[in-house]
């Protein structure tokens, strides 16, 4: 019987160690930025390391054009770069943080417990 609780306090343990991984990895995504751009810098959006936009930028020439749908590719252009140099950027820091973290041990807990 006491094993079982050995066993669940060692699991809540290494839960909480990932909890952990996990709010440090999140804070340090946050603070990521990556720039997509389009047409040459005309439309320039900023991402951080959890895709969110945190700013768009577009030149006042592509305004002068006066051209509606070209604003509009070149933003969504400029969104899909910047998210998808993120998405590399937060695999990279997914796998610097997982480096060192043992989840051997959180494995043969959760092993221990199920019935075989």
């Amino acid at each position: 019987m006491f094993g079982k609780i050995f066993e669940i306090g060692s699991l809540v343990k290494h839960a909480g160690d990932i909890g952990g991984k996990m709010r440090e990895m999140n804070e340090k995504l946050k603070e990521i930025r990556i720039a997509g751009s389009a047409a040459g810098g005309l439309v320039i959006v900023t991402v951080n390391g959890l895709q969110e936009i945190v700013s768009c930028k577009i030149d006042p020439a592509v305004f002068q054009q006066g051209d509606a749908e070209l604003l509009e590719e070149l933003v969504v252009d400029a969104v899909n770069a910047a998210v998808d140099e993120s998405r590399d950027k937060q695999a990279e820091t997914m796998h610097g943080l997982a480096e060192g973290f043992d989840i051997s041990a959180l494995s043969e807990t959760l092993g221990k417990m199920m019935p075989k």
